[in-house]
This record gives structure tokens, C-alpha cells and sequence, in this order.
């Protein structure tokens, strides 16, 4: 009689284990992106990292609140484009040469944009002025009439409302999502982005703000 003999499993081929590995990191890139929120004008808004993830820049200045603030290496120009104030008078990033820009890209349909506005009109508030504004700018196809109804509703007003309905400033300025707020010096050049909501208010936010005022 012929004796059964234990047979070791045969190990599945490395191609196998090449092949689980990419369907996973698939997976996981799939659950990232569509963790985000699509609007009417097909933008994805951004998410924000958590708190815990390290700027990736390293500098000291991207901490705490301002973690995923994202520091340009060299300084740039914002490209031109044409959007309009409350009263349809035509604007530029170039009117406001001379003095630091705060520039958030929102959009109504856009809830972190609904959470962080609070926080950007209380910056406002505090070091608006001859120095620095806060230009929250709707890129919302609908218009300046639902932009308007936006920040009333959620009782916004000492922010003015700018619009660029065609979108177009979401490509030439790389936005990713919304909402993406930058950071320009008084040439008028980018100094950093962040891309998701943040607490503009904070101590954090102010001391970023304040470096660039003070020409650092």
C-alpha cells in the first residue's frame, strides 16, 4: 500500500504578491479621491491632512494650525487673470500691489468652504487695512446673486465679495481643490498655499502672515 505523504504548499508565485499590492494601493488612492466632494462646476474640493502630518516644507513657520501650509522654493508671479468685485468693476491680483493678499478660492456648494469663512472674516476684521486683505474670491459658476445669498446666510459681512465665474483662475492658479487659500507678498508673488480648510484666525496663521508683512 501506498503511503500518503504530507505535500508543503506551494508558495504563490511573486507576481502574485506584485499584483495584491498594486490592486491595494489602487484601492487606497480610489477611497482618497473619493473622499473629496464634487461640485457643480466638477472641482473637487480638497481634503485636509490631519493635524498630526509634518509641513513638508520644514519650515518652522508651517506648524500647528498651518502644518499643511505649503512653502513655494522660489517665489513667483500669480499668473493675471480677470475677476470682478461686488459691483461688477473688473479686478486683478495687480490692484493690490504693495500689500500681502490672502487669497481663498471658495464656492457655494462647497462645505469646508462654509466652515472656514468664519474664521478668514475674523482675520479680516483683525489685520485688514492699508497692509493686507483677505480676498475670498467665489469661483461658483452660479454667479455673484448666490455667492452674495452664501456669505449672507452665514452671516459674512465684513468680507467683500469678489467672483470669477468662469473658472479659469483654478487652472492658471494649479488649485487642486477647494477651497485652496494663497499667500502672496506685496509683489505680488506666491509665497505658499494650503489646500482644504484651515483656522485663519489662529495664533498660528497670523504669525505665517505677519513674517510675510514684515518682508520674511
Amino acid at each position: 500500500m501506498n503511503e500518503t505523504q504530507d505535500v508543503p504548499p506551494r508558495k504563490p508565485p511573486l507576481a502574485s504578491y506584485i499584483l495584491v499590492a498594486g490592486l491595494c494601493g489602487l484601492l487606497g488612492f480610489v477611497a482618497v479621491y473619493a473622499s473629496g466632494q464634487r461640485g457643480d462646476n466638477g472641482a473637487t474640493s480638497a481634503v485636509a491632512p490631519s493635524a498630526g502630518v509634518a509641513a513638508s516644507s520644514g519650515n518652522p513657520l508651517a506648524t500647528g494650525e498651518m502644518v499643511t501650509f505649503v512653502f513655494k522654493k522660489t517665489r513667483e508671479v500669480v499668473p493675471d487673470f480677470t475677476f470682478t468685485d461686488e459691483s461688477g468693476a473688473p479686478k486683478s491680483i495687480a490692484d493690490w500691489k504693495g500689500r500681502v493678499v490672502l487669497l481663498n478660492l471658495w464656492a457655494t456648494w462647497c462645505a469646508p468652504c462654509r466652515k472656514e469663512m468664519p474664521a478668514l472674516e475674523q482675520l479680516q476684521s483683525e489685520l485688514g487695512g492699508a497692509d493686507f486683505e483677505v480676498i475670498a474670491m467665489s469661483v461658483d459658476r452660479q454667479g455673484a446673486l448666490a455667492s452674495r445669498k452664501f456669505l449672507d446666510d452665514i452671516k459674512i459681512a465684513n468680507l467683500k465679495l469678489y467672483t470669477e465665474s468662469t473658472s479659469k483662475s483654478v487652472g492658471l492658479l494649479h488649485a487642486a481643490g477647494l477651497p485652496t487659500t494663497i499667500l502672496i507678498d506685496r509683489e505680488g508673488r506666491e509665497v505658499g498655499r494650503l489646500a482644504g480648510p484651515a483656522e485663519w484666525n489662529s495664533a498660528d496663521a497670523k504669525r505665517l502672515i505677519g513674517s510675510v508683512l514684515e518682508g520674511k
